[in-house]
């Protein structure tokens, strides 16, 4: 979730929104500084299933290995996926060899 502080806006001489959809690009211009913002929001395929087994709900993202979870119920399994999901996107801290960098890359 984005916010944007009134106080915010009001600095840096308002803000412009322009979004394709609600869940897909927010685009923030801060005219003061002429600095654009775009934020890119990934959607992730879930696959959610009762295990009768262990009578408990799982949900494993397929693209990602190692991001799954379970839950009493599916909607507490849908909960721990979004979690999951985005404890697997933290930065880890990299111990980097002498003369070695590290950069970072965005998708298009």
């Amino acid at each position: 979730m984005l916010a944007i502080s009134k106080s915010l806006l009001e600095n840096y001489g308002g803000c412009c929104f322009r979004a394709k959809s609600s869940e897909q690009v927010l685009s923030v211009s801060l005219f003061r500084w002429r600095t654009k913002v775009i934020i890119l929001i990934m959607k992730f395929r879930v696959l959610v299933e009762f295990d009768p087994e262990a009578k408990r709900w799982s949900a494993v993202f397929p693209e990602i290995p190692g991001c799954a979870t379970e839950g009493d119920t599916e909607a507490e399994a849908v909960a721990n996926a979004k979690e999951a999901l985005a404890l697997w996107f933290e930065p880890a801290p990299v111990k980097l060899p002498k003369g070695a960098k590290m950069i970072e890359l965005a998708v298009p």
